[in-house]
């Protein structure tokens, strides 16, 4: 049986702003919509916590994960960290401002922070960019912090199995990272299309037949 709530609880849920990741505007006044097997929201600490496998959306955001928990400070910033269940990895996923492009990343933790704008994946850390449906770059390291402010990718490399802040998981070798970067084409040293021109009668050649 679903727990009832008061109506403004329910639109404070609908008005949290949108995790952006260089995001569409349009997705700050989207609805958020969340399904998970259990909520609790504790008024004091202004936090939710979604538990079983969850899912969130809001415009062309979509988050997958065993747990979601969302809080606001005084200011109103908002804060999120997303975890997995085990042997998964968390999702985020999120269309770009102005371009064709997404974003989308996965990690044991994905921990957003609306002060200073950044998503970071944290352990086995992936993200990708796509161009329409086409892969542009790829990143893995054992932490990805994106900075929505300043567009900038920033990674480190996985800790050793047993070290401090492992998880005895795979993923990126040991203190190194990957990336898999595509050349951007600049349209304007893009040679010009080929004319065809018509063939015509050379005035020598026709002077020397006769």
């Amino acid at each position: 049986m679903m727990p009832s709530f008061p109506s403004w609880f329910l639109t404070c849920l609908l008005a949290l702003p949108a995790w952006t990741v260089h995001a569409e505007k349009a997705d700050r006044d989207k609805p958020m919509n969340v399904e998970a097997d259990a909520l609790r929201y504790d008024d004091a600490r202004k936090l939710s916590l979604f538990t079983g496998q969850v899912v969130l959306t809001k415009g062309t955001i979509l988050i997958r994960g065993a747990t979601v928990e969302i809080r606001q400070d005084d200011q109103g910033y908002q804060y999120g960290v997303v975890k997995a269940e085990p042997g998964k990895l968390a999702y985020f996923r999120q269309k770009r401002e102005g371009v064709d492009e997404t974003i989308e990343g996965e990690g044991d933790t994905i921990d957003y922070d609306g002060r200073l704008d950044t998503v970071k994946f944290i352990g086995q850390a992936q993200l990708r960019r796509y161009q329409g449906a086409k892969l542009n770059d790829e990143f893995n390291a054992g932490l990805i912090v994106y900075n929505n402010l300043t567009d900038v990718f920033t990674l480190d490399g996985a800790p050793a199995v047993g070290a401090p802040g492992s998880t005895g998981q795979p993923g990126a070798p040991a203190g190194r990272v990957r990336a898999m970067l595509t050349p951007k084409s600049d349209p304007a040293l893009a040679p010009a299309p080929a004319t065809s021109t018509p063939l015509r009668s050379s005035p020598e050649l026709n002077d020397a037949k006769r």
